[in-house]
């Protein structure tokens, strides 16, 4: 049992499991860093009762609260104050309490701009950018390339109707954007591949350990970037593969990192202790 005093300040993280048991981790870490009275908490809610637990937070005094799927589709739905990072890609993973109510917002894309800014000293400006899956992730990461700058992106995905349909939403979002459909293996997917400037591995492939490379070397070359979300191990067989031929790799830990960093300077109006977070996390993760 959590005994909480009355001047702490609670946040949390709302699923339906419990999907992110890092977020109380690397935040506790941060308001220990900066001695802020606070405490950040995780809890299982159903997603049809998320708008009434986060009113219900509202008026507890909640300082903030982040959530993992599949609830940040139906935050997405249920909030009426949004910010624009929210808004391009349809998923709300955290929640800011203001005087007038209840503000959606999304740092994934922040938080993967900064983890590749940190990992390859570059920005996705005026790169071609192959993307491996287009599901919830992916696609909010090519939305995010697109309308952050980039020249090129490349889709691909076992499911050909998934990529049309997020080569439909980038094109609007960012007609500047040369959009490119791929079909996943073979020849045509090694070809973007290699072509690219950055490759994002978005797909489940490589959360376990004897996962494979989902592409072969002949899909990397030396001066490319490749980050794969994956952020349990510090390697993965595509990684791996990647830094043989010669490119450049980082895995997603940098980009759980970010978003918290973010998420932290949306409530509290404070810089997060990254260096802190990030001890804590990698403490957490690889022990």
């Amino acid at each position: 049992m959590t005994e909480i005093s009355g001047h702490t300040t609670p946040y949390a993280v709302l699923g339906h499991p419990i999907g992110h048991t890092l977020s109380p981790i690397m935040h506790n870490r941060a308001f220990e860093s900066l001695g802020l009275d606070a405490i950040y908490l995780a809890f299982d809610v159903h997603p049809e009762r998320l708008i009434p637990v986060l009113e219900g937070m509202r008026d507890m005094g909640f300082g903030g609260v982040n959530l993992t799927v599949p609830l940040k589709e139906y935050a997405f739905r249920g909030l009426n104050d949004l910010d624009d990072t929210a808004s391009l890609v349809g998923a709300v993973n955290t929640v800011q309490f203001t005087k007038d109510g209840m503000r959606g917002h999304n740092t994934d894309g922040t938080g993967f701009l900064l983890a590749v800014e940190e990992s390859f000293s570059a920005s996705v400006e005026g790169l071609s950018v192959f993307v491996l899956g287009c599901g919830g992730a992916g696609r909010a990461l090519a939305l995010t390339c697109a309308v952050n700058g980039a020249a090129k992106v490349g889709l691909t995905d076992i499911d050909s109707a998934r990529i049309a349909s997020v080569a439909l939403e980038v094109s609007a979002r960012a007609p500047g954007c040369v959009v490119e459909q791929v079909p996943s293996g073979g020849a045509d997917a090694v070809a973007s591949s290699v072509a690219a400037d950055l490759v994002i591995q978005s797909t489940p492939v490589g959360m376990k350990p004897e996962d494979p490379s989902l592409l072969p070397a002949a899909a990397f070359r030396s001066g490319q970037m490749v980050f794969d979300l994956v952020y349990m191990y510090p390697e993965t067989a595509l990684m791996r593969t990647a830094r043989g031929a010669g490119a450049q790799a980082a895995n997603g830990l940098g980009m759980l990192l970010h978003q918290g960093a973010h998420a932290f300077t949306i409530w509290t109006g404070r810089s997060a202790d990254v260096d802190a977070m990030r001890k804590a996390l990698e403490g957490a993760v690889y022990g």
